[in-house]
């Protein structure tokens, strides 16, 4: 058993009897150089105090197999709940839940709600330990209350700049450091003012407060058409919202979105939950690169880019160390032959869902030998638009749509 210990901002001192005398009866104590230095000076048999290696995920195995050989009991320090944002949840993923223990102290983002006088319900909590700053992008929308847990005293100055370049100017970063100690600081900032701003804590947790009037873009399906970088390879936004409510995206869901094009249905999967995955295949290395740019934009942080052909993707899926993991959902906007409609269908999880959009008679005639084969339905989108003629307005149809979605049966065989 891994005794995986949360500590005040205050040191290991200030932790209840039963909790430091665990940590000061263990043989092993594993931490940070600033959560070991609150330990007082050992006293009876020596205990080993180690530092997490650096960088930490490529030397935690190491470590672990160590500590499983080595003397008992072993205790973790963690700042604050040790799974909100800290060390427990990556200890728990390597090791099985059952020999990990987590005791929490009061958390930072409680803390944080504490000063601000936020209710739980009236804010969200985004970590950027170790995300990239421009993952706040998907939270912004006006009057919104957001806690960012930040990795350094340069997070609020990056995240100045993602507000900026987004079009909110006018919010307030309230830079909250060193939460539960003596040294605990408040700041409040403009954006404008964070970019250039020095000495702030290195502990530090963002409280950013949005404006009641701003762009909304929000992160519901059908996305306008001017929200992604493209050359004129992108589902209509209409079709977009159509093309998502048929995949049917779920929390910790992985989508393969196949010849992405913009990799708007790849990012808009994303959006639904911080927890959904999405693979786009993209063939064109321009458009690869745009997918990644649409991607920061949107501020998501969840869709992989794998630059290659449709077929070369789905050929080696489940067949290789470098294959594509098995996915929930499978898109495909362009380049769908029949050998690839089928080794989709065939790589999709028992209850995946496929769906896939045609605009020529060619592969319409593919996915209605889809449907005979496998099943689902056939649909055809048409939208019109209202748009000028003369000094009148005239409706202008779009080039039609047709979407074959299906969902895989659960009692075929699971993919290969």
């Amino acid at each position: 058993m891994i005794e995986v210990v949360g500590v005040p901002a205050s040191g290991v001192s200030s932790l209840p009897d039963d909790l430091r005398r665990l940590v000061l009866d263990a043989a092993v104590v594993v931490g940070s150089p600033r959560l070991l230095a609150t330990l007082p000076p050992a006293s009876g048999p020596v205990q080993r105090r180690l530092e997490w290696p650096r960088p930490l995920l490529s030397g935690l195995d190491d470590l672990l197999a160590e500590l499983r050989t080595g003397p008992l009991p072993v205790v973790v320090l963690a700042t604050g709940d040790p799974l909100d944002s800290g060390i427990g949840k990556t200890l728990i993923g390597r090791l099985d839940a059952d020999t990990v223990r987590i005791h929490p102290a009061v958390g930072s983002v409680a803390l944080a709600r504490a000063r601000m006088g936020w209710s739980a319900g009236e804010c969200d909590a985004l970590s950027l330990v170790s995300a990239p700053a421009y993952a706040v992008r998907s939270r912004l929308t006006p009057g919104r209350r957001i806690l960012l847990l930040s990795a350094d005293e340069t997070t609020p100055g990056a995240v100045a700049r993602e507000l900026v370049d987004a079009g909110w100017a006018e919010a307030t970063l309230t830079v909250l450091g060193d939460l539960g100690s003596v040294a605990e600081s408040r700041t409040a900032l403009t954006p404008a003012e964070a970019q250039t701003a020095s000495g702030l804590p290195r502990l530090n947790i963002i409280a950013l407060e949005l404006p009641a009037h701003g762009p909304t873009v929000g992160t519901s399906p059908g996305r306008p058409d001017a929200a992604y970088e493209n050359d004129g390879q992108l589902s209509k936004s209409e079709v977009r919202a159509c093309a998502i409510a048929a995949l049917r995206p779920a929390p910790g869901q992985l989508l393969w979105d196949l010849g992405a094009g913009a990799g708007s249905i790849a990012i808009e999967w994303a959006l639904h939950d911080p927890r959904c995955r999405a693979i786009a295949v993209e063939r064109d290395e321009e458009r690869a690169d745009r997918i990644v740019r649409n991607a920061a934009t949107a501020g998501v942080t969840g869709v992989r880019v794998v630059r290659a052909t449709i077929a070369d993707a789905v050929n080696v899926a489940g067949g290789s160390a470098d294959a594509l993991p098995v996915p929930d959902a499978v898109f495909i906007g362009g380049g769908a032959d029949a050998k690839v409609i089928e080794r989709a269908w065939s790589a999709l999880r028992p209850g995946g869902r496929i769906v896939v959009h045609t605009v020529t008679l060619e592969t319409e005639q593919l996915v209605v030998e889809a449907r005979r084969r496998h099943g689902g339905e056939l649909r055809r989108i048409s939208i019109e638009h209202a748009e000028p003629l003369g000094r009148y307005l005239s409706w202008k149809p779009a080039r039609p749509v047709v979407e074959w979605a299906a969902v895989r049966p659960y009692e075929e065989s699971s993919p290969p």
